[in-house]
């Protein structure tokens, strides 16, 4: 049973949340494993952004963990996924850049289009990894070490290929300065960095 936004906001009165509280938090509201192992391989993707930007890759982290908190409470639904997160994490004390950050990257239900590095950065760190992860499992093995830059590239190229995967989300990778092949290269070597916690 998922505990209550007060009883959370209860246990979590501190500034900066630390990742194991938000590690807690997103099993309180996410169940299905497929979405937390996107959690988890987005939180590595988005850190290793930050450390290619020079940002703080804390916070960055903690947005790719916690982006998708609410997709289970709104059903993913388009509507209101992403801002249902702004309740549940507001009360949590979690740094209000990453609130924003992640109620932005849900294009469907943003209030105003992505304007900011952190907003551009979630938005491409956490779809690019559906990819990555659609181009692994049609390899025979369906192992990351598997998986080419090159690859995932190509099948950015092919719209039928993971149909669901927005890749213009993607290619927001080039407004915070990143070519899309060095792009899909850093995305890669982070996820291949927990791939025994992603089963790939």
């Amino acid at each position: 049973m998922r505990a209550s936004f007060g009883l959370l906001s209860s246990v979590f009165r501190l500034k900066n949340m630390t990742r194991e509280q938000a590690l807690e938090v997103l099993n309180q509201y996410v169940k299905q494993d497929n979405m937390l192992k996107h959690s988890l391989a987005s939180e590595a993707v988005m850190r290793a952004i930050a450390r290619r930007l020079n940002q703080d890759e804390e916070k960055w982290g903690l947005a790719g963990l916690l982006h998708d908190v609410d997709v289970e409470v709104t059903n993913a639904n388009a509507l209101t996924h992403g801002q249902k997160a702004i309740e549940i994490l507001t009360p949590l004390g979690l740094d209000a850049a990453v609130i924003d950050a992640i109620s932005m990257h849900n294009e469907c239900s943003a209030k105003a289009p992505r304007s900011t590095m952190f907003h551009f950065a979630l938005a491409a760190g956490e779809t690019i990894t559906g990819l990555i992860t659609a181009t692994t499992l049609v390899y025979p093995d369906k192992k990351m070490a598997s998986v080419k830059t090159k690859s995932v590239v190509k099948r950015m190229k092919e719209k039928n290929f993971a149909a669901s995967v927005n890749r213009e989300n993607i290619m927001e990778c080039e407004r915070i300065g990143i070519p899309i092949n060095e792009f899909a290269e850093l995305s890669i070597n982070a996820m291949l960095e927990i791939s025994d916690e992603l089963g790939l």
